[in-house]
């Protein structure tokens, strides 16, 4: 069946959303033009949702269709996140591997090597599943969703100073105070330059971040106008620590599966260029709800798509 070609559906100062499949909407971004991938597709489940996702069966193969393509656009030292949750295997409390058997295709097949891994941990997230969790009590709750940081080289960007973290009371009063260098239990020599005031700590790779946000304005007029909310959102700090991290501005930031269009709106608020696809029109028109509406434009009537795609692409 042939993919429908996609359509620009919206602009604003510093990007572009496309109403239409990836597969249809990749060919057409030049090779070696974007800076950073930052995408949450539909996760591997084995009950269909709304938003639509891939059996975990298929979802590897799946997913490969648009490994190469994600390669081939990425600037040599440009980055590629991919945020995944977990899933059961069906009617048994064992989990899947998908996550760790499309890691592996990524990188063997698709040339990406990993750079690091991060875990997004959602502590206000439901226990669930309700079967393994709640009723027979033989699991705990499923809060961390994997999150792989991919590159194209050995050295992609990447400055941990721009999402350096407030000290700790603990480090502001050895700071203040001083610190006797010493061998530590463990044999790691602290030198005196532990004590040295670098502006804030660096950051582990595991992201607390709740996902509570449920009255936002974004939220609010889709419920005006009677546009479905998107259930799978994930939180604008997410986006926000790899677009500072991995990125500068004026850089251009691409989400293959934009859903409500949130990397979009981190990018544009953090000063990168940005590009947006999605499948699904409903979700793709709440998201203007998150751009200023004086801005935001709708496209003339006679542009191709083409030559758009190029012009975003193609800045400096």
């Amino acid at each position: 069946m042939k993919v429908p070609d996609p359509k620009l559906y919206y602009t604003t100062p510093l990007g572009q959303a496309y109403l239409g499949d990836s597969l249809a909407f990749l060919p057409q971004v030049n090779s070696g033009s974007v800076d950073l991938i930052l995408t949450s597709p539909p996760f591997a489940l084995k009950r269909k949702k709304q938003y639509g996702n891939e059996d975990e069966d298929k979802y590897v193969d799946w997913f490969m269709g648009f490994a190469g393509h994600l390669h081939r656009i990425l600037k040599p030292e440009g980055s590629f996140v991919l945020d995944l949750g977990g899933a059961y295997m069906p009617g048994f409390p064992v989990r899947s591997i998908y996550q760790f058997e499309l890691l592996v295709r990524l990188v063997k097949e698709a040339g990406f090597y990993l750079a690091q891994e991060f875990y997004h941990y959602n502590p206000a997230r439901l226990p669930a599943p309700a079967e393994w969790v709640n009723v027979r009590r033989i699991r705990v709750k499923d809060s961390v969703n994997v999150v792989w940081w991919l590159s194209k080289t050995q050295n992609p960007k990447a400055d941990n100073r721009k999402v350096l973290k407030p000290y700790s009371d603990s480090m502001k009063s050895l700071l203040k105070n001083g610190y006797t260098a010493k061998l530590r239990p463990s044999g790691h020599d602290i030198s005196g330059k532990f004590s040295k005031d670098n502006g804030g700590a660096i950051p582990a790779n595991l992201l607390e971040l709740a996902n509570t946000d449920s009255n936002s304005s974004y939220q609010k007029m889709c419920r005006a106008a009677g546009i479905p909310v998107h259930p799978a959102r994930f939180p604008a700090g997410f986006a926000e620590f790899f677009i500072k991290f991995l990125s500068n501005e004026g850089d251009l930031v691409f989400d293959p599966f934009a859903g409500s269009n949130t990397t979009g709106l981190v990018s544009e608020t953090l000063g990168r260029r940005w590009i947006a696809s999605e499948l699904s029109e409903e979700y793709l028109e709440g998201s203007t709800f998150r751009f200023d509406s004086l801005t935001l434009e709708r496209p003339r009537a006679g542009v191709k798509k083409k030559e758009v795609i190029h012009h975003v692409a193609a800045q400096p």
